[in-house]
């Protein structure tokens, strides 16, 4: 009998030669996480909360908020940017091979800033526009972006890569929700127009403090068992 969700190994870890589909995943993970700092993240370092408040966008839910609120945006945007452009370069299989002791270092700073992004997060989560739904799912984001991030390290400091690798997945999977948010948001929003309603952010905006990070930990797993890494089941 297995413990419920007790890691398993679910076959050989092995090193697979990348084919023509991991290369274009890859690309497109990468193209759309720098895509998304760069109009996401970039414009707080370069604009006021007052200037980007004018626009579309959550600026104007953090303008008058207390300086320390602010202070943990500007943190959690820095360290989400920070993970969000440097995770990709950690499943460079090239990069692994060929520049080792670079591929360390970027990882070092990627957990850094998974850290910080995630305490910025915990701080700001309770003021969530999305209300209860918001603090709740992005605190859970949070909390496992941070766990997992850790138990990451933790296996990789223990020489265990398999489990190193499963962790790292599934952490990004997490990170990358910063993407997969400003995909779903758009589709929920004009999604009424399908029933002759008129679009509706705050609705929209709602639902995704879940289904932003939900279905990139499914989709992690899946990865995870393909490639014979140690991954969760429930009891058999």
């Amino acid at each position: 009998m297995t413990r419920l969700i007790e890691p398993v190994r679910t076959g050989t870890a092995i090193a697979r030669p990348g084919g023509i589909r991991s290369r274009v995943g890859w690309t497109f993970v990468l193209l759309t996480a720098i895509a998304i700092v760069a109009y996401a993240a970039v414009p707080y370092f370069t604009a006021s909360l007052e200037t980007l408040a004018a626009s579309p966008g959550l600026a104007a839910d953090y303008v008058g908020k207390p300086p320390l609120i602010q202070a943990a945006l500007y943190v959690h945007i820095a360290g989400g940017a920070t993970a969000l452009a440097l995770g990709a370069l950690q499943f460079w299989r090239g990069l692994r091979a060929r520049a080792p002791r670079v591929h360390r270092w970027i990882g070092r700073v990627y957990l850094v800033g998974v850290a910080v992004g995630s305490l910025g997060g915990l701080v700001i989560a309770p003021t969530s526009s999305a209300g209860f739904v918001g603090f709740f799912g992005f605190t859970t984001l949070a909390v496992l972006w941070l766990v997992t991030g850790w138990r990451a390290y933790r296996a990789i400091r223990r020489g265990d890569v398999p489990t190193h690798r499963a962790w790292m997945i599934r952490n990004y999977a997490l990170t990358y929700s910063a993407v997969t948010l400003r995909i779903w948001l758009p589709l929920l929003v004009f999604a009424p127009l399908l029933f002759g309603q008129t679009p509706d952010f705050e609705n929209a905006y709602a639902a995704v403090p879940f289904i932003a990070w939900l279905p990139n930990l499914l989709v992690a797993e899946w990865l995870i068992r393909r490639r014979g890494l140690p991954s969760y089941r429930l009891p058999v």
